[in-house]
């Protein structure tokens, strides 16, 4: 197998490190933190694929035709061995990555569906029709599951495109779905605009206000696709009804071309017009009796009886101006789409000409490249700003000189604002660096704080004016941080900047922990959880594939996932695994540490810091765990989560636990676990 050097940097330490890849490496993982086993187990999406299949087959068998399915973004073949068992004559199934098209043509053949199904290893675009070509002859039945979470992000109107005019036959052409409905409400809520807007900070009966620009940006394009239904309905307010904004007939020629559909609606109530709710249903036949829908289990009348998805979530759009509205006042919400996205905005009523509809939003202020959403509300939490701003409040002298180490923080802006006689920052990039300074300026501080793009080991005394550290500050975070651990970087920075510290220097935070709970998951589980048998076929080649990619190297990590969206039950009290002491240079040998837990589906793992003594900053949980283990998390940073091989059955007795054994290595900036179950 081939092999060849790739340079990765290291989060941790801030290296560039150059490591020995096999040239699977990289789908590998993709198959490893892929999201089919999900599908799989979303029986609600199988089950309504399936009642459509049936019924299209169905209405072409009534007009005495051959059924001839293609079938565009195949997966495993589920869909294609449906619509042969449905009774189809012939399916050509398409998959353009390679690995699942040799898993799907393993489970065809596993299942005895080898004679009627073909699979195509190819983009559906580049198939081609005729005697010597992929399909003998045109299909008049087309499958497709080529959606995201903002309905056509995966090009799935390109795909339409060109399968109605190359690939399918042109009339009375069956599509599952039949079509879709995307959906819309208007809404004020002040913890969705935290995650796109610089709010005004207290600071020490100081008001520290964000930069104009920022205010006047449309901000970051990318949907915000989150799972919805964990934003409780008490954390907005509808200042209009669900409103449905357009369709799309995939049985007919789909354009990709842009276009914009607007919904009239009377306000029903006052508030701030900042942001737009959208999902979207799929009809699977004409008749529109068989729903896929993706409404938030709070549109529901027993919201536990929504289906749990992940692969397709909901979205939520922010306004590129936040507006005043009134009760009772006529509205009109637009919404665009280009061939891959969607942008909404609210318009006069009397606005009818779109002609010149408003154009995709983009960031033009450089904050919303610099700050992710997720970042934003961390910024903008205000109890998270009390907490360092007291730490740096007591730890502050007149004569302090304070250095601060993260990308794109305010804390020097507090150091400064608290009486620090001088404040530098380190940026990690220009954009960074132009940010903060903005916020400077707008603040009538400009040049009172001196930011340097400079690397901490590369920086001397001369960059700090021949002064000495006396404070040295993180909060931290880090752009480049995937996982908890991956902001010890911080540890890694002050070792590098020892020589500049005073004897008696601040570190703040003096420390970190590591913490770890057992958890049971309500529906998380199901993302790494093998299928063997869905809805009847055989799918065990995708599991053993996905397995194989589990083992390869890396793979027995932990993975990133904002554990705020996806209820789990706590099943032991947390716990402090590792403790890393900042006040000290970062040591030479590895850190251990051992333990026992309850059994379980996996465990949560999670940074804490320690400003002073007495504050400390949780990037986990927000709170003790109750007696029936709810857990609250942090919404601002994700935590890393480690799935076990097979979930363990909780029992009342008790009889296995979990053990656990962690080592840090200085050397490569990470932390290795390792987990074994043991019978009691």
């Amino acid at each position: 197998m081939m092999k060849t050097f790739c340079g990765r940097a290291n989060p941790t330490t801030g290296a560039l490190d150059w490591v020995e890849e096999s040239e699977e490496y990289d789908y590998h993982q993709e198959i490893a933190r892929s999201s089919y086993a999900d599908m799989l187990h979303d029986h609600d999406r199988n089950k309504k694929y399936y009642e459509g299949i049936r019924a299209a087959v169905a209405r072409v068998k009534a007009r005495s035709e051959r059924v001839i399915v293609l079938d565009i973004g195949t997966g495993t073949g589920l869909l294609s061995m449906m619509a042969i068992t449905a009774g189809a004559d012939f399916c050509y199934a398409v998959e353009v990555f390679k690995p699942m098209a040799e898993a799907a043509q393993c489970i065809v053949e596993k299942n005895g569906f080898s004679d009627k199904i073909k699979i195509i290893n190819k983009h559906s675009t580049d198939v081609t029709v005729g005697p010597d070509g992929d399909m003998q002859v045109k299909a008049n039945v087309l499958i497709t599951e080529l959606f995201d979470t903002e309905l056509i992000g995966e090009g799935a109107l390109p795909s339409y495109e060109h399968a109605h005019q190359n690939l399918m036959q042109v009339c009375r052409c069956e599509a599952i779905p039949h079509r879709a409905t995307v959906y819309a409400q208007l809404v004020e809520s002040e913890l969705l605009w935290s995650w796109a807007q610089l709010q005004p900070v207290e600071v020490e009966g100081a008001r520290l206000v964000p930069p104009p620009a920022v205010g006047r940006c449309a901000g970051a394009h990318a949907v915000c696709d989150i799972q919805l239904s964990q934003v409780s309905p008490a954390s907005f307010t509808p200042l209009g009804p669900v409103c449905t904004m357009f369709t799309v007939d995939f049985s007919k020629p789909v354009s990709s071309a842009f276009q914009a559909h607007s919904s009239q609606f009377v306000a029903q109530s006052s508030g701030r017009a900042q942001a737009v709710l959208s999902w979207w249903d799929l009809d699977m036949d004409p008749t529109g009796s068989i729903v896929c829908t993706m409404a938030p289990s709070w549109t529901y009348q027993e919201p536990k009886m929504a289906p749990w998805r992940d692969h397709w979530m909901q979205s939520v759009y922010f306004l590129p101006v936040e507006s005043q509205v009134t009760e009772g006042e006529e509205l009109s919400l637009m919404v665009c789409h280009d061939d891959y996205s969607l942008w909404y905005s609210l318009q006069p009523p009397q606005q009818e000409d779109i002609s010149a509809p408003p154009s995709r939003p983009c960031c033009t202020c450089q904050a919303h490249l610099v700050w992710t959403r997720p970042r934003f509300g961390e910024l903008n939490d205000r109890r998270r700003t009390e907490s360092y701003v007291s730490a740096l409040r007591s730890v502050l002298r007149e004569d302090s000189v304070c250095l601060s180490v993260s990308d794109g923080s305010l804390l020097p802006v507090f150091a400064h604002m608290l009486g620090a006689k001088k404040v530098f920052g380190l940026e990690n990039s220009q954009m960074s660096k132009q940010v903060i300074d903005e916020v400077l300026e707008a603040n009538s501080m400009k040049g009172r704080v001196e930011l340097l793009e400079i690397r901490p080991e590369q920086l001397t005394s001369n960059d700090v004016g021949g002064e000495q550290i006396s404070v040295l500050m993180g909060e931290p975070y880090f752009s480049t941080s995937l996982l908890p651990w991956h902001s010890l970087f911080f540890w890694y920075c002050r070792t590098a900047l020892a020589g500049l510290l005073r004897p008696d220097a601040s570190i703040l935070p003096r420390s970190a922990s590591l913490h770890m709970v057992a958890v049971e998951f309500q529906d998380l589980w199901r993302i790494r959880a093998p299928c063997g048998t869905c809805e009847g076929f055989d799918v065990t080649p995708m599991d053993e594939m996905v397995q194989r990619s589990l083992d390869f190297r890396e793979s027995r990590e932990a993975e990133p996932h904002p554990l705020w969206e996806y209820p789990c039950r706590a099943l032991t009290q947390s716990t402090a695994t590792m403790t890393f002491d900042f006040t000290q240079c970062l040591p030479q040998q590895p850190i251990s540490s051992q333990g026992l837990e309850g059994r379980c589906h996996g465990v949560a793992l999670w940074m804490e810091y320690h400003l002073t003594d007495d504050i400390t900053v949780s990037a986990g949980l927000n709170g003790p765990i109750n007696e029936q283990g709810d857990c609250e998390w942090s919404r601002h940073r994700k935590q890393g989560v480690y799935f076990f091989g097979s979930p363990w059955e909780i029992s009342g007795d008790g009889r296995a636990a979990v053990s656990y054994s962690f080592t840090f290595e200085p050397s490569l900036g990470d932390i290795r676990m390792d987990f074994s179950v043991t019978s009691q």
